[in-house]
């Protein structure tokens, strides 16, 4: 094993070879593993076995797994419906200096939840109380700016420096926002691409990576943007979700300013992907045409 740091580019050769290791220490067969995507994680099906392993970059995340681990058995505890562990497994285990952990494959074939299923889940894991046990951060919407900042490397500078300033204008605005839903438990990246139908019919919340406790508007921010920017919902799946949660986001005075927050990381994401992508720097380049001009949003690719 590497040591934490030192375990070299995220590719899809080094990942391959970290999945290889990590299933033969779980005794599992990965003759007949299928790469999903290739991003912050490497997430394999393994067909035959009916399991997800997902390849985490670097052991220096170490705890975070850990933490995603614990989040996953105790919602299970709860009998909350998420993506389940694999049991009878060590969970996470490190190898080629890279965390792995192993997850039960819910579906044969790809199927979302509807809109009302999802806000049905992210209501349901707002009423659950935490132990202190689980060791849940505190989530931070401005701390992984810096992150995403040190991505960009291969957009334009001015580009870059409008971001910057941009952030820093919200960043002052986001401090003085008044808060009106109770803090406590969120997912952290609500929103109907985290919600599948599991074989049983029945609605799962899968990516419990940034499950932390927070603001529960940010947990509502994405539903709304998809909506009223982007139409990637129709007013019908808006109001079904309002519905179904309870509260309207968009009624919120906050909502402007946490909104563009989302947008500007959602931008700055974007932009640390275009190497190499020229596809991902021309929906880069029109997001930031739009961003500067506060133009519209309507010809957003979801990517």
């Amino acid at each position: 094993m590497s040591a934490a740091g030192e375990s070299g580019p995220f590719t899809v050769e080094s990942a391959g070879r970290a999945l290889a290791d990590a299933c033969r220490t779980a005794a599992l067969d990965a003759s007949d593993a299928v790469l999903l995507r290739l991003g912050s994680n490497a997430v394999y099906s393994l067909p035959s076995e009916r399991v997800i392993v997902r390849i985490g970059p670097s052991a220096a995340k170490l705890k975070g797994v850990e933490r995603l681990v614990r989040v996953a058995r105790w919602l299970e505890a709860e009998d909350f419906p998420a993506t389940r562990l694999v049991t009878g497994l060590r969970q996470p285990v490190v190898v080629d200096g890279r965390t792995a952990t192993f997850w039960v494959n819910a579906q044969d074939r790809e199927e979302y939840a509807s809109i009302p299923e999802f806000a049905d889940l992210i209501r349901q894991l707002h009423w659950l109380t935490e132990p202190e046990s689980l060791g849940l951060s505190t989530h931070d919407p401005l701390g992984a700016w810096d992150a995403r900042l040190a991505r960009l490397t291969a957009v334009p500078a001015d580009d870059v420096e409008f971001l910057s300033q941009r952030f820093e204008e919200l960043r002052k605005l986001y401090g003085r926002l008044d808060f009106v839903l109770p803090y406590g438990i969120i997912h952290g990246d609500a929103n109907v691409g985290n919600a599948l139908r599991d074989r049983a019919g029945r609605a799962i919340l899968i990516d419990l990576d940034d499950v932390a406790l927070g603001e529960r508007e940010w947990d509502l921010v994405l539903t709304a943007m998809y909506y009223e920017r982007y139409g990637w919902h129709t007013r019908e799946e808006y109001e079904s979700f309002v519905f179904h949660y309870g509260f309207d986001v968009m009624n919120w005075p906050g909502y402007p300013v946490l909104a563009d927050l989302r947008e500007l990381l959602m931008v700055a994401w974007l932009g640390g992907k275009v190497d190499g992508e020229p596809e991902a720097y021309a929906e880069f380049a029109k997001r930031m045409q739009a961003v500067r001009t506060d133009g519209s949003r309507r010809d957003w690719r979801p990517l």
